[in-house]
């Protein structure tokens, strides 16, 4: 009984990892921490529309339909180690007829030569888990599940961003998309001016000619956009499950919100990323599996009994001196396997030191892309507020210039540089913006997306 409390697992002590005081990338601004349910952190965003992809994706979305499968075929390896803490039953039987040799050793001559030979029986058997094979297997199976349940939520959280990522992307499209359709619609009025201006020889042909470029121009960067928006339209589609062919997102008039999830210290970071606790319940698998492996070196003890009775003919079965029976222990050790055991032991040893590096570089990862999206959220909420001003100033030269051009006071080239400048100032404004938002949801997925783990 005191055998039965052993385990041949070494005492588990998980791998460090340091963790800062404080993150150095908060930057010197503050935002407004909205109150969104936990594990939907897109709704911050405040966009129905994105809202409602969201939803779709664990209904949906084939990649994690197969991360569940995978953890179902973890719970059904874990059920399968807790069955070998059980007795096994098993019952037999079988109806024949025999012949024996005439000239069969120890034959007598009374016996027949043809019998009847029906046997019915069952039989039991009992590990004795003395060394804790049974157990560490068991705690092994029981941690790869919890992993494996932890993935499923890491690839969620993982294809959520993904998707909010491309909804930010296509949006920004969509901005650059009306900036292009209200750009070519001045070129083309600024180009019939000129042409007209030309036909009543006030213009030159160079004049003509430029004003025709800007316009071939803003259309073709229009079909370069919309090209782009086409391909993050595909990739939503396939997110949430859909064929490309049969889905499609019509441009909106929401304006998606900058926001900042709680931070927190970096010592909690640990405890709010589904990776990180897959990563260290696969590190405490690990070490249980080198338990199972030591276990090896020592016999396996089975209590075994069996019973049943034997007769020449179905109706002898029910007489009770046709019974038979057998119980007792049976002890099986290897004394030879030409370091098979010791190998194993070596290899359970080094899949210990594996995941114990997997460990401190999922860690080392999570502390990473928190401070990048923290950098990149402060440099560019600077940069938003810069370009803004930038486009702001582009667009006022751009309207000087017209007026200038239109009574006279300067050249053509002087009206399409200006243009071309606040085109390029007003791009630039948006895909900055975009890329804060894109920040935004980039903070919230290396910090967890508020998962909540169910296991202690």
């Amino acid at each position: 009984m005191l055998l039965a409390a052993c385990s041949n697992a070494p005492a588990y002590h998980p791998a460090t990892v340091p963790s800062p005081e404080a993150y150095r990338e908060t930057g010197p601004w503050a935002a407004a921490t909205p109150s969104t349910p936990a594990g939907e952190w897109w709704r911050a965003l405040g966009d129905p529309q994105l809202d409602a992809l969201e939803s779709r994706i664990a209904r949906d979305n084939p990649t994690l339909a197969a991360a569940f499968a995978r953890s179902q075929e973890a719970r059904a390896a874990l059920r399968i180690a807790q069955a070998d803490a059980l007795p096994t039953f098993s019952g037999a039987s079988s109806v024949g007829y025999d012949r024996q040799s005439d000239n069969r050793p120890l034959r007598s001559a009374s016996q027949p030569a043809d019998y009847g030979n029906t046997i019915l029986g069952i039989g039991a058997s009992y590990e004795l888990d003395l060394w804790g094979r049974v157990r560490d297997s068991i705690a092994a199976g029981r941690s790869n599940a919890l992993a494996s349940n932890d993935d499923v939520a890491t690839i969620r959280l993982s294809l959520e961003s993904d998707l909010a990522r491309s909804y930010v992307l296509l949006r920004g499209l969509d901005a650059e998309t009306d900036l292009l359709n209200a750009s070519i619609a001045a070129y083309k009025q600024a180009d019939q001016v000129v042409r007209a201006r030309f036909d009543g020889g006030i213009a030159t042909g160079i004049d003509t000619g430029r004003s025709g470029a800007l316009l071939a121009d803003a259309k073709a960067q229009l079909a370069d956009v919309r090209a782009a928006r086409a391909r993050l339209e595909h990739a939503i589609a396939s997110l949430v499950g859909t064929p490309s062919s049969s889905f499609a997102l019509p441009p909106s008039g929401n304006t998606l919100h900058v926001f900042v999830m709680p931070v927190g210290l970096p010592s909690t970071l640990l405890q709010r990323r589904p990776d990180v606790a897959a990563a260290e319940r696969r590190m405490f698998a690990a070490n249980r599996a080198i338990g199972v492996a030591r276990a090896a070196f020592f016999p396996t003890i089975d209590l075994t009994a069996t019973g049943g009775t034997n007769a020449t003919s179905l109706a002898g079965l029910a007489a009770a001196s046709n019974a038979f029976w057998a119980i007792g222990p049976t002890l099986a050790l290897s004394l030879f396997d030409g370091g098979r055991r010791k190998a194993g032991v070596q290899m359970a040893q080094a899949r210990w030191d594996e995941a114990s590096g997997a460990y401190r570089a999922t860690a080392l990862t999570a502390f990473q892309e928190v401070e990048d999206s923290l950098s990149a959220l402060h440099y560019f909420g600077d940069e938003d507020q810069a370009e803004a001003r930038a486009a702001e100033e582009a667009q006022q030269a751009a309207d000087l210039s017209t007026i200038r051009y239109e009574k006279g006071a300067s050249n053509y080239l002087d009206l399409v540089n200006s243009q071309t400048a606040a085109l390029l100032a007003q791009r630039r404004a948006i895909e900055v913006h975009t890329l804060r938002l894109n920040a935004a949801v980039a903070l919230a997925h290396s910090l967890g997306g508020g998962w909540e783990s169910a296991a202690p």
